[in-house]
């Protein structure tokens, strides 16, 4: 069974020190910034009597690529709320002797299991829900390839490389669900913090007004016979939480991810709301918020039983009584938490690694500037005009005809550029000219 500290303790139940949150962030802002990559080089191979040596520049290094991890030993988003930014490490440029540029670290950002990534506007493009689960959230850029790399039968000293790619830079919105097995929901001031801290190591502040609680508390019950859990302490829900009343969608969402719903309500009736009543409310905003949630398993309780108001006969019959300070009804509490967390377990499906939402790979697209100038975006595109020396017939010869095979001329056609018009790609500007005609 699981052993309840007296309120003489001082120390964490089972002399374990176990999990206990503070400062505790669910949501932040996160910028990332991957490695630039090294640009390509121009070089000729100088030896003792070989007057005309070929080209032997070597490619530069891709830069680093950022990605987010889920890390069941990082509580919060606190490490972001003052420092949003990480950046990965550039490559390095390449070099004469075919001496490719060194690949750019990437940097691994570690964030708590449950972290959501959504997008500035909202969409949601990852769900880190698993330990070990990653996401790339911006990809190093392409390292240059030199000139050695452009040896063709067409061109026998390519006197051009291509410059380094910039590394992605984005902004993304980060959000928490707690991973919990059970999830405490009710009322504000109905007893939640202090039963957390009766039945586990986490130390909530506690104090008899509402809302003592404004972030989410979590703790480990373990019980005698080796059993396991963890408890999520969510603050006090109010009618209107679904609609965003309070904090309520702050709040609820750290009920998602929970196998078992703990509904505790105050037997002590302080504002007159008898029990029923508090327990109708409270599914209700459940089912509102996600009507799933009315599916999961869960348990009724009532609350500060040593201070029992006149609460009707059936109601006391069928649901559990218990008092966080007296100590009455905890064992058999846990007990039952502990057997509903299990049964949940059981019947989950492990599903064959994970799931995350990725943005679909661009291509180009062709869009109209205020001055009349066509643009054209994408980072293939780009990449095709990124020459060292674009005033060298053969490296215009090589980026036309990279454009072409890419369709960005029949693009244009098709966008309604005409003969003359002035096209920009990347930092570059070219007179479009239509190759049919």
């Amino acid at each position: 069974m699981v052993r309840i500290r007296s309120d003489s303790d001082g120390g964490p139940q089972d002399g374990r020190i176990l999990h206990a949150v503070s400062n505790f962030v669910d949501e932040c802002g996160l910028h990332v910034r991957a490695g630039d990559g090294g640009a390509g080089a121009v070089s000729f191979r100088r030896e003792a009597f070989v007057p005309k040596g070929g080209p032997d520049g070597g490619d530069g290094g891709k830069g680093g690529d950022v990605w987010l991890v889920a890390d069941r030993n990082v509580a919060s988003l606190l490490a972001f709320r003052d420092h949003p930014h990480r950046r990965a490490q550039d490559g390095t440029h390449g070099r004469g002797k075919r001496l490719d540029g060194a690949k750019g670290r990437d940097l691994e950002v570690a964030v708590p299991v449950g972290t959501v990534v959504r997008t500035k506007d909202g969409p949601v493009l990852a769900d880190l829900a698993v330990h070990g689960d990653r996401w790339l959230a911006a990809e190093g850029g392409r390292g240059g390839r030199g000139n050695a790399s452009f040896l063709s039968n067409r061109r026998r000293a390519p006197a051009f490389a291509e410059q380094a790619e910039v590394g992605e830079e984005k902004w993304y919105r980060l959000e928490l669900k707690l991973v919990a097995d059970v999830a405490i929901i009710g009322f504000p001031n109905v007893g939640k913090s202090t039963l957390i801290s009766r039945i586990s190591a986490a130390k909530p502040k506690i104090a008899d007004y509402p809302f003592t609680t404004l972030e989410p508390n979590l703790g480990v019950v373990s019980l005698d016979d080796d059993r396991q859990y963890t408890v999520a302490d969510v603050p006090g829900l109010i009618e209107g939480a679904a609609e965003g009343r309070g904090l309520g969608h702050q709040f609820l969402r750290h009920v998602e991810r929970a196998r078992v719903l703990l509904v505790l309500v105050d037997l002590a009736m302080i504002d007159e709301t008898s029990p029923e009543d508090q327990e109708r409310v409270l599914l209700a905003e459940l089912g509102a918020y996600q009507p799933h949630l009315l599916e999961r398993p869960r348990l009724v309780v009532g609350s500060r039983a040593d201070l029992e108001g006149s609460v009707g006969p059936q109601w006391a019959t069928d649901h559990l009584r218990i008092s966080a300070v007296t100590g009455l009804g905890l064992r058999e509490l846990t007990g039952r938490l502990a057997d509903l967390v299990q049964e949940a377990r059981d019947a989950e499906v492990v599903p064959e690694g994970f799931v995350v939402h990725r943005p679909v790979p661009e291509g180009f697209r062709i869009e109209r500037a205020d001055d009349g100038a066509w643009t054209v975006v994408g980072r293939q595109a780009e990449r095709a005009v990124a020459l060292s020396d674009l005033t060298r017939p053969d490296a215009l010869e090589y980026a036309r005809t990279r454009l072409a095979r890419l369709g960005v001329d029949r693009a244009l056609h098709r966008a309604g550029a005409q003969e003359g018009d002035v096209v920009r790609i990347g930092g570059f500007e070219f007179d479009y000219h239509d190759d049919r005609s």
